[in-house]
């Protein structure tokens, strides 16, 4: 019988740097969402999680569409990652989440707004009209 397979940190080097950011605040997230009363778990934790999941597929489809369609995919990933805030807030005022949790993923989520914010406004400056389709502008 053999060994299960070792896991690599090699596997996050393939990852853009907002992706790897996003999934290891998404890993902290689970631990604190099988910890989640029963009352909020199944509602809005589950809910939670799965904003978290549609941000990385969104930020994944993002990572390999056409330089026009990143913006759509970008900025639903905003949308939803400010959504996630809120329902971050909820949790901790039902005192779903203990300060320090709330606290560390505010600031992963806001982190995370301003990786996404970045990352639009290159585009929009890489497609702006006075900059010819496809063509990289010298930032």
């Amino acid at each position: 019988m053999s060994a299960p397979p070792q896991r690599s940190s090699k596997s996050n080097t393939n990852l853009l740097p907002i992706i790897k950011h996003l999934k290891d605040t998404y890993l902290i997230w689970f631990g604190y969402f099988q910890k989640l009363p029963k009352i909020h778990r199944y509602t809005l934790g589950l809910r939670v999680d799965n904003l978290f999941v549609e941000i990385i597929e969104n930020l994944s489809s993002a990572s390999f569409s056409k330089s026009l369609e990143k913006q759509d995919f970008i900025s639903l990933a905003i949308r939803k990652n400010d959504t996630l805030k809120v329902l971050m807030i909820i949790l901790w005022e039902t005192k779903s989440i203990d300060n320090k949790e709330y606290i560390f993923l505010s600031k992963q989520l806001d982190e995370m707004g301003k990786m996404l914010g970045g990352w639009i406004s290159h585009l929009q400056k890489q497609n702006s009209p006075g900059n010819k389709l496809g063509e990289k502008r010298e930032d």
